[in-house]
């Protein structure tokens, strides 16, 4: 076993961090400075990952970030996840063939529409969820009750 890690934390490094439990800030974050916290008053890093039912080695990378970044290493670096294979310029086009075109597509049509055209390959589910999610895709109850209405 090598060496104690531990940190220390001047009080306005202890309230900062105090205070991020309340602040509006992503769960990670407040465990992150809780966890720096724990250490600074005491607690070795083995009784910090129990009680947070973290590893051992996960505490350790957080405290070693903090003396490495400071409260900067709290977040996660921007750009996490996959990246979006479509545009939002892929978006507007499909939005445009379905209002300009007199025809009606699924979303295997337009999948494979985006792709002869675009060359960008997506799923018909995922390109009917992202449509679904503009609100551009499925049932239109407002134009149909209009039109079907008889006075």
């Amino acid at each position: 076993m090598g060496a104690r890690l531990r940190v220390f934390l001047t009080r306005d490094q202890d309230k900062t961090l105090l205070n991020l439990r309340t602040a509006d800030a992503p769960q990670k974050v407040k465990d992150r400075a809780e966890i720096i916290r724990l250490n600074a008053h005491g607690w070795y890093v083995e009784k910090i990952a129990a009680h947070f039912k973290w590893t051992p080695q996960t505490v350790r990378g957080v405290l070693h970030k903090w003396e490495k970044s400071g409260i900067q290493g709290l977040w996660d670096k921007p750009g996490r996840g996959g990246k979006s294979k479509c545009k939002e310029s892929d978006m507007v086009f499909l939005e445009e063939c379905l209002k300009k075109e007199p025809r009606t597509y699924n979303s295997l049509q337009l999948a494979e529409k985006l792709l002869s055209v675009r060359q960008i390959k997506l799923s018909p589910d995922r390109l009917r969820r992202v449509l679904k999610k503009r609100g551009l895709f499925g049932n239109e109850p407002e134009r149909v009750i209009k039109e079907n209405k008889t006075l």
